[in-house]
């Protein structure tokens, strides 16, 4: 069962969801049949109920948060809470623990509580060759900053890390749950957070793949904090972080404003008790944390409203996609059959070649190193990859023409 299967019961389906067409893009109903989009590992598009509650923000009820006593202010303040109360059980953390908080995207909410975290507290950091830059470089920037040393953990084929309970010693480890490149789960995940605990470390998770395409593996984490990304998971663009209160009342702030404070005199200030307003300076971005929470309600509902389990028909959809591909030949395969992203690195032309032509035949995908530089040019020591990554809005017709074009390019270039 998808992990988003349960049907919430404020959620109601789109306008012609009923008719065959629309039940093949449940919720994507202003898609043409020619749009084929597979990045949704960058973004993915957003059903009509988020632009709907997006919209009905900015036309009904448009007002500052946490600042106004009238009406529409009022409102606002109650779907922002209403959405950071979803996130926890969507997470399924407890609210007396944790606090949900919202960012600019996932690589801000890192950046955040890594330059905030307290120098001088922890002896190193922790991370791994395979990371997204988000991970990869803010943990760079730490080491130097408390002048700690990093460590840069190798894994298995099959996504185990390979550490020391030595290493994890009042240690800081930030690492993704699903790699970004080819979508293989972190294995070993909750006894790698144990076992740091046991140690006087934190561990700060990624979870911007994981929440999206492998929830389960991430629910119920007893992890410092969860970084996700609500474009990743069909809301607006905003970064949410779910955090251990501890952690969050243990942050130095540096990076402060509007929202934050309680009194203010000439030479100091007092923070908010509201812990999220830690990682919140200034003005939040209100309609599109508004959206996530609908976004949570239409994905709860998914299975009921397209007739299928979302990770049921990612996971038929990829492995067709795969036998495809390799049947092809002339281009290499990362990662494993099943997983949402299917990437390659082709043989016989430039993977950005390669995404161009496929762009001329109307086929979304994405070329390059996908933000994980170091992993795929130094460790792997490939080039530039095409990475087809899927999502709710994808069809047997979106895998039956890539498949088309696809074959006809490896075969022929």
């Amino acid at each position: 069962m998808s992990p988003f299967g349960r049907r919430s019961k404020n959620t109601s389906p789109p306008a012609g969801a009923a008719s065959a067409g629309a039940s093949q893009r449940y919720g994507f109903g202003y898609l043409a049949p020619s749009d084929v989009y597979l990045d949704s590992a960058c973004q993915t598009l957003r059903p009509q109920p988020v632009i709907d509650a997006m919209n009905e923000y900015f036309l009904t009820y448009n007002a500052c948060g946490e600042r106004v006593k009238y009406a529409w202010g009022i409102k606002v303040d109650d779907r922002v809470e209403a959405t950071r109360a979803h996130v926890l059980k969507t997470l399924g953390l407890s609210s007396k623990q944790y606090t949900t908080c919202f960012t600019l995207n996932t690589t801000y909410a890192l950046n955040l509580l890594l330059t905030q975290l307290p120098a001088g507290r922890y002896a190193r950091i922790l991370t791994t060759h395979t990371e997204h830059n988000s991970v990869f470089l803010p943990t760079m920037a730490f080491a130097q900053r408390c002048g700690v040393p990093r460590l840069v953990m190798s894994r298995s084929d099959d996504g185990a890390l390979q550490y020391s309970p030595q290493d994890l010693a009042n240690a800081v480890v930030v690492i993704s749950a699903m790699n970004n490149v080819d979508g293989t789960p972190t294995v070993g995940l909750a006894e790698l957070i144990s076992e740091t605990h046991k140690g006087g470390g934190i561990v700060i998770v990624d979870a911007a793949q994981a929440v999206p395409h492998a929830l389960d593996m991430v629910r119920g984490l007893s992890a410092d904090a969860v970084c996700f990304s609500a474009h990743k998971v069909y809301g607006a663009s905003l970064g949410v972080v779910a955090a251990k209160n501890d952690l969050l009342a243990s942050l130095t702030p540096g990076f402060i404003g509007g929202g934050m404070v309680g009194t203010v005199s000439e030479e100091s200030f007092c923070l908010l008790d509201d812990l999220h307003s830690r990682l919140e300076p200034g003005l939040q971005a209100w309609g599109e944390i508004i959206a996530l929470d609908t976004a949570l309600t239409w994905l709860e509902g998914y299975s009921k409203g397209a007739g299928e389990d979302l990770h049921t028909r990612e996971r038929r959809l990829s492995q067709s996609l795969y036998d495809g591909i390799l049947e092809a030949g002339n281009a290499t395969i990362l990662g494993q059959r099943g997983s949402s992203l299917v990437t390659i690195v082709p043989t016989r032309v430039d993977g950005h070649q390669l995404a161009g032509f496929l762009s001329k035949a109307g086929i979304m995908v994405r070329s390059g190193y996908f933000c994980a530089h170091h992993w795929l040019k130094d460790v792997l020591q490939t080039g530039p990859a095409v990475r087809f990554s899927l999502g709710a809005h994808n069809t047997d017709d979106d895998i039956a023409r890539t498949l088309e074009v696809t074959q006809r390019l490896l075969k022929g270039l």
